[in-house]
């Protein structure tokens, strides 16, 4: 009987231990949960990328800065530090038609894809890039007269508390498709009475016939790796 009685007390005993032991993985689950949903919200719940590494400017000194201390990449450089502003429709400046952006469209705002506005001699109309620390991809399809001459984009947001959130960043981007020269051209062309448009439409219209330029010189100089010594 004894036996039996201490061999139930240790099997309570065991039980009790067993559920204070999954109470506390529960609970410790629970607060790594908890953690995990906090920096969730942080970043992408709240439509915030991640920290930039600023050290990844220092590798920047020998490239040109914009008046804001911001490199002016090669084209050839895709992973970017740049500095990043919000704007909203719902800012009613003048000369913005409501929500739609000067690529002719609607801005966008959705779960896979947003809109962006940038100098569209820098980014060319339909520049498609992400963010570090958010899964969305961006649509450069806007431009505006504060970001001409500057490397800074402007992210939109549908509402002013969205921008005012946002605020001022140093954000790294990836840029993974370049938009259309062409396009970026057709569109500035017929949009000579503002400064900034003619600003971006001359910059724009020179690296264009920069590279054209460049492609020409090159297809012009013989491969003489290719020539073959003959010998009489």
């Amino acid at each position: 009987m004894r036996i039996t009685k201490l061999a139930c007390a240790t099997s309570i005993g065991l039980a009790f231990a067993f559920l204070a032991s999954c109470s506390q993985t529960g609970s410790k689950l629970a607060d790594a949960n908890q953690r995990a949903s906090a920096a969730w919200t942080q970043t992408v719940g709240n439509n915030l990328p991640a920290e930039a590494n600023v050290a990844l400017l220092e590798k920047t000194t020998d490239l040109p800065k914009d008046k804001h201390g911001f490199p002016t990449y090669t084209d050839e450089s895709t992973h970017r530090v740049v500095r990043a502003t919000a704007y909203s429709h719902m800012q009613n400046e003048p000369g913005a038609p409501g929500r739609y952006n000067a690529a002719g469209g609607i801005l966008q705002y959705g779960q896979q894809v947003r809109s962006a506005a940038a100098d569209w001699s820098r980014y060319p109309v339909g520049t498609k890039f992400r963010i570090k620390g958010l899964p969305y991809l961006y649509v450069v399809d806007d431009y505006g007269s504060a970001l001409t001459g500057t490397n800074t984009i402007d992210i939109f947001h549908p509402t002013l508390g969205g921008i005012k959130k946002w605020g001022l960043r140093t954000i790294e981007i990836d840029v993974v498709q370049w938009g259309s020269w062409d396009r970026t051209l057709a569109l500035l062309k017929g949009r000579q009475r503002h400064w900034h448009t003619r600003q971006m439409f001359a910059q724009a219209t020179q690296k264009v016939g920069s590279a054209v330029k460049s492609v020409v010189a090159s297809a012009a100089k013989p491969d003489r790796s290719r020539f073959v010594p003959v010998t009489f």
